[in-house]
């Protein structure tokens, strides 16, 4: 006498439905750079570059900005992201160019609304 073993049967769609939870999207976090009277146009273009890889026109209307609002965002991005970016800017190093220059820029994570 044999006995067979029924198993349930599991359509495709509703397998993937209670296997795999949502992913949560992780919260946007801006990156605002910070003015100060230490670094020269050219200087804060050049890192913009650099670091996020800007045109020249954008680098320099970023520039603009932050000289006249005080700050500006630079990238909105996931918090990790967003603090390489961040710490990128505080070791970009000093600006030969004016002698009183000690060090980088600032620039500061905000939660992204």
């Amino acid at each position: 006498m044999s006995t067979a073993i029924e198993t349930p049967v599991v359509r495709p769609s509703e397998a993937r439905a209670t296997s795999r939870p949502k992913p949560r999207k992780q919260p946007p976090y801006h990156v605002v750079l910070l003015d100060d009277d230490d670094h020269t146009y050219d200087y804060v273009i050049g890192m913009l570059r650099k670091l996020f890889g800007f045109e020249p026109e954008k680098a320099f209307q970023l520039a603009s900005d932050v000289d006249t609002e005080g700050g500006v965002v630079v990238l909105t991005t996931t918090r990790e992201h967003a603090e390489l970016k961040r710490d990128q800017i505080h070791s970009f190093g000093r600006d030969w160019r004016i002698p009183r220059c000690e060090g980088s820029m600032s620039a500061r994570l905000e939660a992204a609304e």
